[in-house]
């Protein structure tokens, strides 16, 4: 019998679930939030998340899209910290959307939907924000192409804010995103990750 091994991007995850309540301290906030196996950072907030949470630029009543959103936790933070935000959360992985799903409902959040799509299929919307803790570990053609596709669904002046760590090919990106939109800011940095910003101008 042969064991197929799947990441956290593949759509389909073969391991027990193992759903899990996990405790997310995040900006002033403490909650718990659904997690299991399969997914990115199932035990804890990653750092890169956090980094992304406590400095993305969301205002009053902006539509925003949480691309790969995992368990949904930032997607989850970034309504709790600003609610006039409507916001979808979308991921490859169906386990994915489903933990954000109970997420939503756990927390009773509205205007926040969940979606399953790779990438942008399934996204006719546009958006004031894209908020995107990439896939590095999917490779850099993956990357390439959702910073390609967010300037298609942004809106005038709208903002595609992405954190990844600097010197593990962060920098990679940022230049990609310059080379996309015609300008990209860092706006925080934090153990060896930053956060970097283009608008669609």
């Amino acid at each position: 019998m042969s064991m197929k091994h799947n990441h956290y991007y593949s759509e389909k995850q073969d391991s027990q679930l193992n759903l899990t309540k996990i405790r997310i301290n995040v900006s002033d906030l403490s909650f718990e939030i659904y997690s299991g196996s399969g997914i990115f950072s199932k035990d804890s907030l990653d750092n890169g998340s956090r980094l992304l949470i406590e400095n993305c630029l969301i205002i009053k009543d902006w539509h925003v899209l949480d691309l790969g959103c995992g368990n949904g936790v930032i997607g989850v933070s970034v309504k709790k910290l600003h609610p006039t935000a409507k916001i979808l959360m979308t991921d490859i992985n169906e386990r994915a959307v489903e933990l954000t799903m109970k997420n939503i409902a756990l927390h009773a959040l509205d205007e926040t939907d969940a979606r399953k799509g790779n990438s942008f299929d399934d996204i006719p919307e546009t958006f004031d924000t894209i908020l995107l803790n990439p896939p590095q570990t999917a490779g850099k053609d993956v990357c390439f192409e959702m910073i390609e596709k967010s300037k298609e669904h942004l809106n005038i002046n709208g903002l595609l804010q992405l954190v990844a760590r600097h010197n593990k090919g962060g920098k990679t990106l940022s230049l990609k995103m310059e080379d996309v939109f015609g300008n990209v800011n860092e706006t925080a940095k934090k153990g060896g990750f930053r956060v970097y910003v283009s608008r669609k101008e």
